[in-house]
């Protein structure tokens, strides 16, 4: 098994000795290797947990162990961690190379290892031919390279991004995503990536920390936490989600896949059946459906063992998919399809909503009496 890189241990932060917790015994490892993303709300604790590790802030209690070491005491720069920040922070009157160069020059390492290490960083990054460019006449893609450049080249037992992205616009926030990912595989480095941004954290992470109120609501791939949530905040936060409260009924066997199949009364909708994990029955419990786990149409032929009669309240066209949202009952479900535009519903139509009984998932967190 990989070795854990990173252990957070009851890590805690009160700014007040009065005031709720902004991290609240925070427990999770991070192994070798892996690119963790914090992701959540803002006002989570995502980001007051990155300083923390960084050093750039020190925790109310609690302990960070690196590689097998204590560093909760130790500062900032002496913990040998290349931090990349939203801002990206470079230097304006130095250029590429000096400010890639920066972190070498603090730790004394010789100059001709220097320029070597330079190079390689800005090759890396695909930007060695800009080494003697001033920074103030890059763009903002290129600007997140060389902070991310100059955050690997000092080869940093951890690599902390906080929310990197968050200054580019849509498609090139696609594309640095990717390239950042392909550069932190190849370099094998740990990393710790703070993003409010789920589509980010589910494309770039090995495993992904819900946050929410100063607490990790589950920690798990980036398949667990969209198709698995924990609990109905994780379902809410993390994609589109249509969210029923039923009454979970007897166990009626078991999918490949381990789930149990139950029989489930909605309210306001009936019954129908979901799957989840063993020892639900008779209990009450939060229903998850993906919008685009839904088929919905006027004469839908009910292939599964659900299908309910319901109005097109609204739609809307993205090119690639439709959205609608359908009032069944005492709900209003989102349904997502790849539809031509030609066979758009329209507001006031009938449409008739399935699923597969597998795609209903029972979140395991009980319903609040």
């Amino acid at each position: 098994m990989t070795e854990v890189k990173l252990d957070l241990i009851d890590l805690t932060k009160k700014y007040t000795p009065q005031a709720d917790p902004a991290v609240d015994r925070l427990n999770m490892q991070v192994r070798e290797g892996h690119l963790v993303a914090l992701l959540g709300p803002s006002g989570c604790g995502k980001t007051t947990t990155l300083r923390m590790v960084a050093g750039l802030m020190d925790p109310s209690a609690g302990s960070i162990v690196v590689g097998g070491r204590d560093l909760t005491g130790l500062p900032a720069y002496k913990r040998g961690m290349g931090m990349v920040f939203q801002s990206y922070a470079l230097f304006p009157h130095m250029n590429v190379a000096d400010n890639v160069a920066f972190g070498l020059q603090m730790r004394k390492i010789a100059r001709s290892a220097q320029k070597r290490r330079v190079q390689e960083a800005l090759d890396m990054v695909q930007l060695g031919h800009l080494a003697s460019r001033p920074t103030r006449a890059l763009s903002g893609g290129q600007q997140q390279r060389i902070a991310l450049a100059r955050a690997l080249v000092i080869e940093p037992t951890l690599l902390l991004l906080d929310e990197p992205l968050s200054n580019l616009d849509a498609k090139l926030r696609e594309t640095m995503r990717e390239e950042i990912r392909a550069i932190q595989q190849r370099t094998e480095a740990t990393t710790l990536f703070v993003t409010h941004d789920q589509d980010e954290a589910l494309d770039m992470a090995d495993r992904i920390a819900i946050m929410n109120g100063g607490l990790i609501e589950q920690f798990g791939s980036p398949y667990q936490v969209y198709e698995r949530p924990k609990t109905r905040f994780v379902a809410h936060f993390v994609g589109r989600a249509n969210l029923f409260t039923a009454t979970i009924g007897t166990a009626t066997g078991e999918t490949p896949d381990g789930d149990v199949r139950y029989q489930v009364d909605v309210d306001g909708l009936g019954a129908t059946s979901a799957v989840g994990e063993p020892g639900l029955a008779n209990s009450r419990r939060t229903i998850l459906i993906r919008p685009h786990r839904l088929r919905a149409g006027p004469e839908l032929e009910n292939d599964g063992p659900d299908g309910f009669e319901g109005v097109v309240s609204s739609t809307s066209y993205t090119g690639d998919a439709v959205a609608m949202r359908i009032q069944v009952g005492k709900h209003l479900l989102t349904v997502e399809s790849h539809t031509a535009s030609a066979q758009i519903p329209r507001p006031a139509d009938a449409a008739r909503v399935s699923w597969n009984v597998d795609d209903a998932f029972i979140i395991p967190e009980a319903v609040a009496a």
